[in-house]
């Protein structure tokens, strides 16, 4: 799914009016039924007074359609019609009329300055005051009636986009804080980013069925995963396939204390569909490891607690290091040795991109087919502070470009960057998952992807929609509370099958 700036949105709507052909009004009409819709679906008639909040441009007249629709659903609804200019855009127009025709409810006309109308505890706001067309922070009047609605005791919802966040550029200024957020079509790029999170609540998007052609003459380097780009990347098992066919992928994991970490890497990695996993271990945790997965092939260092030593490559499709494997210096000396000899895919992770965050002229031996996985805290050692979640992912794009690598920065929608500047955010997965080990299981399933034979990029974003989705059916399972890194490998199957 593309994700747009506020400009594109604006030109394909224009597109959809001009080629369905559609006329503006009944495609606001559109919108407005599908908000009603899920507003039916989750809020009961008994939800007290509607109250909504009108400006004067497009996103107020969404609001007036919508309290039309839902008092002819037997809801009682009251308009708040915010006077922030004496121009309201045609459609605002043409929909504040119907509602004021029909006498669906009371209006509240509100001048700056005014003093705010009564809002009943308990009840529900809409919030169509300002929508992805603003052009600068809310202030003054505005803002303070923004800052009031915030206080009350109601539950808000925003149609599109909170009033006050921007769709694709730094927020600044009053932003109404939405419990929900109904957004059309797509989602806005600001629903990613950490900072915006108390303002958006839970959202969704709603499709209102806007012109496909737009979008394949409009490509964007920004992508929401969804099950059809899961799709076109899944690659099922051939009936004739062996061991040989699916790969043979090698982990560098472990060191004394951290067993468990490469334990959880081979374990996914066996989970993944790889043909053979060999686990390249320091040599005390042999008896750990083979008793855990008995499937696994064991490789062992001649230390007995870290990694000092790079076994022969030639027979490995792939090779993941960093879980557990600590920062000692022979250690380090390994990762080197790898970045320059290893000519296959490769899935950096931990510790392996601490010790690459201290040796930073090592990053020019990465090839196409690296993968690296880094956490916010690993990201800003390896290229660098940034200043808030905008700037982050600016930084993200320019690194997999500069360096020609793939890079997921973890976290809440998790983000994949790939060489050519595109971002892919992830669409499943949740809170629960961040808990120690979660990292592991993702690298041992990123490398079994790649000796299965997936592309870095095909992999990156194929293997972190399966780890969230195990996280979601785990979750389901144990709760996010008690949910263990160890659940997400026993949920991989289960999310392999969901692809079905």
């Amino acid at each position: 799914m593309h994700i747009y700036s506020a400009a594109q949105i604006r030109a394909w709507d224009a597109f959809t009016i001009e080629h369905e052909p559609i006329g503006s009004i009944n495609l606001m009409e559109r919108a407005s039924q599908a908000f009603v819709d899920w507003f039916i679906d989750h809020f009961p008639e008994e939800s007290g007074t509607i109250t909504i909040l009108c400006g004067v441009g497009n996103n107020g007249g969404d609001g007036w359609a919508i309290g039309r629709l839902l008092a002819e659903n037997g809801y009682t609804v009251q308009i708040w019609d915010a006077q922030i200019s004496p121009q309201r855009s045609p459609d605002n127009h043409t929909n504040a009329e119907r509602f004021v025709h029909n006498a669906y409810g009371p209006i509240y006309r509100i001048m700056e300055g005014d003093a705010y109308p009564l809002v009943h505890p308990q009840s529900v706001l809409i919030d169509a005051l300002f929508g992805s067309g603003l052009s600068r922070p809310i202030s003054g009047y505005w803002a303070e009636l923004i800052h009031w609605i915030n206080q009350q005791a109601i539950t808000r919802l925003a149609v599109d986009i909170p009033s006050g966040l921007f769709a694709d550029q730094k927020s600044s200024g009053a932003i109404l804080q939405a419990h929900h957020t109904l957004s059309f079509q797509i989602p806005k790029r600001s629903f990613f980013l950490s900072e915006h999170a108390l303002f958006t609540g839970d959202w969704r998007i709603l499709p209102i069925g806007l012109h496909p052609d737009f979008v394949r003459s409009n490509p964007s380097p920004f992508q929401y995963v969804d099950r059809s780009i899961i799709q076109s990347i899944y690659q099922p098992r051939p009936r004739f396939g062996h061991k040989g066919t699916f790969g043979h992928a090698l982990l560098l994991v472990g060191s004394r204390g951290m067993m468990g970490a490469g334990i959880l890497a081979t374990q996914a990695g066996l989970s993944s569909g790889c043909g053979l996993v060999s686990a390249h271990i320091p040599a005390k945790g042999e008896l750990m490891l083979q008793i855990s997965f008995p499937e696994a092939v064991v490789s062992l260092d001649p230390a007995d607690d870290q990694i000092t030593r790079l076994p022969n490559l030639a027979r490995y499709q792939s090779i993941g290091m960093g879980c557990g494997i600590g920062q000692h210096p022979d250690t380090a000396k390994v990762l080197e040795q790898l970045l320059l000899e290893a000519k296959v895919p490769m899935v950096l992770d931990a510790d392996a991109l601490n010790i690459l965050a201290q040796h930073p002229e090592w990053l020019e031996h990465l090839s196409v087919n690296t993968i690296l996985t880094p956490h916010p805290k690993e990201f800003s050692r390896l290229f660098g502070p940034s200043a808030h979640s905008l700037e982050q992912l600016e930084q993200l794009r320019q690194a997999a470009q500069k360096h020609q690598c793939v890079i997921i920065l973890k976290g809440a929608f998790s983000r994949i960057a790939l060489p050519d500047g595109s971002v892919y955010f992830n669409s499943t997965g949740n809170p629960g998952m961040g808990t120690g080990g979660s990292g592991d299981v993702l690298t041992g399933l990123l490398t079994g992807l790649l000796a299965q034979g997936y592309t870095a990029a095909q992999a990156a974003i194929l293997g972190v929609f399966l780890h969230g989705r195990a996280g979601d059916l785990a979750a389901e399972v144990v709760g996010q509370e008690a949910l263990l890194a160890s659940d997400l490998v026993d949920q991989i199957g289960p999310a392999y099958r969901s692809l079905g």
